[in-house]
C-alpha cells in the first residue's frame, strides 16, 4: 500500500494507491497521515476500509509530502563508507545523529530554495524511515523493525558552508534551511517494500548522473539505526528518520554545487521518483 497526500500546501488530503496504481480518497477514514494516525492503528483501518473508498483522479494535482509535518526529522550522517571517504572522514563506529527542522519537509516536486548567501547547496538521496509505533529502549533489532510503518524517498538537501564552516561544530545550520527536505511521492508500507537493505538509490542534476548505490552498502542498517536511536531518545509515531546518503555529492569536489535553475531528480527502487527545480530565496 502507498500513502500520498494530495492538494495545495496546507490543504492536502490523504490518498491511498493500491497495487494496480488506482488511487482512493481516504479522508473518511483519517483527516491526515500524522502521528495520531499511525499511533491509532490507522494502517489497519485503511486495510479494513478497502473496497468502500471513493476513487480520486490525481491528474493536475500537486503531490505533497506523504506524511504531515513530523514531530522530528532525525538524520544519520556518513552512513555509507564511500560517502564518508569522499567527505574526508573515516567510517563511523557508531551512528552519527543530527536533526533537521520538521518545517523543511515539502512535496517531492516542490521548488527548493537556495538560501541567501549560499554558495554550496548540495543534494543527497536517502532512504527515509517513517516510525509507526513508539520506539523507546527497544530490546532488539527485530523489535526495531516492528516500529517501522514504511519507507519513503527523501532528499536531505544541505548547505555545506553552513554545515561545516560556520556551524560551530553542529551540522543542523546547513540542514534546516527552508524547503531542504523534499519527501515522497509516497510512503510505501513495509509489507510492500520487503527488505529495505536491497534498494537502488540514484540522483541526477540537470540530467547528469550523480549518485548510484544500494542500501545494502549502508554501514548501519535500518534495524540497527532504529534500535540504537531508541536507547538514547524516544521515537514517536510519524517521526522521520533519514538514513544517510551514498557517494556522489558536490561535497566530493567532483561536481559543482547547485545554482538557481538547476534540476534535481532522485529515485529509489520501489519508492518512486521526485524532481525539484532550484530557486533563490
Amino acid at each position: 500500500m502507498k500513502l500520498l497526500r494530495v492538494g495545495p500546501v496546507g490543504a492536502e488530503i490523504p490518498v491511498v494507491m493500491d497495487g494496480g496504481g488506482h488511487t482512493f480518497d481516504v479522508s473518511s477514514v483519517t483527516a491526515d497521515f500524522d502521528g495520531a494516525f499511525f499511533a491509532g492503528g490507522g494502517l489497519e483501518r485503511l486495510v479494513a476500509a478497502a473496497g468502500d473508498l471513493p476513487g480520486i483522479d490525481l491528474s493536475g494535482k500537486r503531490i505533497g509530502p506523504p506524511i504531515a509535518r513530523p514531530g522530528a526529522v532525525l538524520c544519520i550522517g556518513m552512513n555509507y563508507a564511500a560517502h564518508a571517504a569522499e567527505s574526508g572522514s573515516a567510517p563511523p563506529t557508531v551512528p552519527i545523529l543530527f536533526y533537521k527542522s520538521p518545517n523543511t519537509v515539502i512535496g517531492p516536486d516542490d521548488e527548493v530554495l537556495i538560501p541567501r548567501g549560499s554558495a554550496k547547496t548540495d543534494w543527497e538521496v536517502e532512504l527515509g524511515v517513517v516510525i509507526g509505533k513508539t520506539a523507546r529502549y527497544l530490546p532488539s533489532r527485530e523489535a526495531a523493525l516492528e516500529c517501522v510503518a514504511g519507507y519513503v524517498l527523501s532528499n536531505d538537501v544541505s548547505e555545506r558552508a553552513f554545515q561545516l564552516e560556520t556551524s560551530g561544530g553542529q551540522w543542523s545550520k546547513g540542514k534546516s534551511c527552508e524547503t531542504f527536505n523534499p519527501l515522497g511521492p509516497y510512503l510505501v508500507t513495509v509489507d510492500e517494500v520487503g527488505d529495505p537493505q536491497g534498494l537502488r538509490l540514484q540522483s541526477w542534476v540537470n540530467g547528469e548522473p550523480r549518485q548510484d548505490s544500494n542500501t545494502r552498502d549502508m554501514i548501519f542498517d535500518v534495524a540497527e539505526i532504529v534500535y540504537q536511536l531508541s536507547q538514547v531518545l524516544v521515537l514517536d509515531p510519524g517521526d522521520l528518520v533519514n538514513t544517510g546518503t551514498p557517494q556522489g555529492v558536490a561535497l566530493s569536489g567532483r561536481f559543482p554545487f547547485l545554482e538557481a535553475g538547476d534540476v534535481m531528480e532522485l529515485e529509489i527502487e520501489r519508492l518512486g521518483r521526485q524532481r525539484q527545480v532550484l530557486g533563490q530565496a
